[in-house]
């Protein structure tokens, strides 16, 4: 009898996580960032993100999205630093680290500087408040990475059918595009013509804009030849009773969402967002009346997305919990400034978001390129 290791089978058709399921476990990572200023969880937070990442992306062109949010979220944070720095910062410090030239301003504009102290605590609550906003926005990435646009798509429910082909078609037209400038890029280098510089950049963005038109108008006669954008006929009351309870419900979820967000509404967060959800799934089902499509393949929301999807709520209800319970291990201080600690049960509840690398399939290697091909 052999032994069997409990590892996670290769990715296939069959098998394949429900996009939805990375997009909530990653937008429990982004809900647990946005409940601290703790650089030490925030950190700890995109290693999670980032190991996951790496261990389960595939070679599609959209996975390689992730690289491009990390480097945005270290863009934000040196604006962050940049504008504390030439604007100053409304935390008072003791510890001075240079002084810049003033500029003086009119009365009307008080409470605005330009220049002046720059001290070590504006620095550090601007470091922390940048270093939450790029978490978030690398926890955005790591859902645009793992999960395909083109199956998320196919999820969507009947009723926002014709603004889900916007969106992907949009998601798709930038890395198309990227791809084209590449290509051209490197024909033209093979010529022995220039490619960098504005001459290069004028003769290479011709080719590329009708390539892009060409494929948008090939992409449309593919859609309406396969029957989109038609409608069945309902009637006016089901209309208007799907007009409201849709506007209600994500009135509700903005609402519900902010109380969570935010650092003293979680008390009606929770419900608000729960009683949102439910309107919107309601007049979802009511719009979904209104598609006459079918769905080849759906995709099935099996156990391996139940155990992803619950590992991100886990990692933000942990957070949450610990905001209620110890807000000051969530917010270290910066007046007077002292070494953020790591708490030991937010840390533990991050933790928990490295789930998915080990139950979600793993993707399949390419493979290996023989010595003539890769010389």
């Amino acid at each position: 009898m052999t032994g069997r290791t409990l590892r996670a089978p290769r990715a296939h058709r069959s098998n394949a996580v429900h996009p939805g399921a990375w997009w909530i476990w990653a937008l429990g990572l982004g809900t647990a960032a946005s409940r601290t200023t703790n650089p030490l969880l925030l950190a700890l937070l995109v290693g999670v993100a980032g190991y996951v990442v790496a261990a389960r992306r595939t070679e599609a062109p959209w996975a390689r999205s992730y690289g491009a949010f990390v480097k945005l979220g270290l863009t934000v944070i040196g604006i962050r630093l940049v504008f504390a720095t030439v604007l100053g910062s409304p935390i008072p410090g003791t510890h001075l680290l240079l002084t810049l030239p003033e500029v003086p301003l009119p009365d009307w504009a008080q409470g605005v500087r330009i220049g002046g102290e720059v001290t070590l605590e504006g620095l550090a609550f601007a470091l922390y408040d940048g270093l939450k906003l790029a978490t978030l926005l690398i926890c955005v990435g790591a859902a645009n990475a793992l999960a395909s646009p083109s199956r998320l798509l196919k999820s969507l429910p009947g009723a926002l059918y014709e603004a889900g082909v916007a969106v992907v078609v949009a998601m798709t037209f930038a890395p198309n595009l990227i791809a084209d400038v590449r290509r051209l890029r490197a024909a033209r280098r093979l010529r022995g013509r220039p490619d960098k510089g504005m001459r290069g950049l004028l003769q290479v963005g011709l080719p590329v804009l009708e390539g892009a038109l060409e494929r948008s108008v090939s992409l449309a006669a593919a859609m309406d030849a396969r029957g989109y954008g038609r409608t069945a006929q309902v009637p006016a009351a089901v209309r208007r009773a799907t007009a409201a309870f849709t506007l209600g419900g994500l009135i509700g979820v903005c609402a519900g969402t902010y109380g969570l967000l935010a650092a003293s509404g979680a008390g009606y967060g929770l419900p608000l967002l729960l009683a949102g959800a439910a309107s919107a799934l309601v007049g979802l089902w009511l719009g979904g009346r209104r598609s006459v499509r079918t769905r080849y393949r759906p995709d099935v929301w099996g156990v391996r997305a139940w155990l992803i999807a619950a590992s991100g709520a886990a990692v933000a209800a942990v957070m949450i919990w610990t905001g209620a319970r110890d807000p000051a291990a969530l917010q270290p201080q910066v007046v007077p400034l002292t070494a953020p600690a790591l708490p030991l049960w937010p840390a533990a509840g991050v933790l928990l978001g490295l789930l998915p690398a080990f139950v979600a399939p793993a993707p399949h290697p390419l493979p290996a390129q023989p010595p003539e091909a890769a010389q």
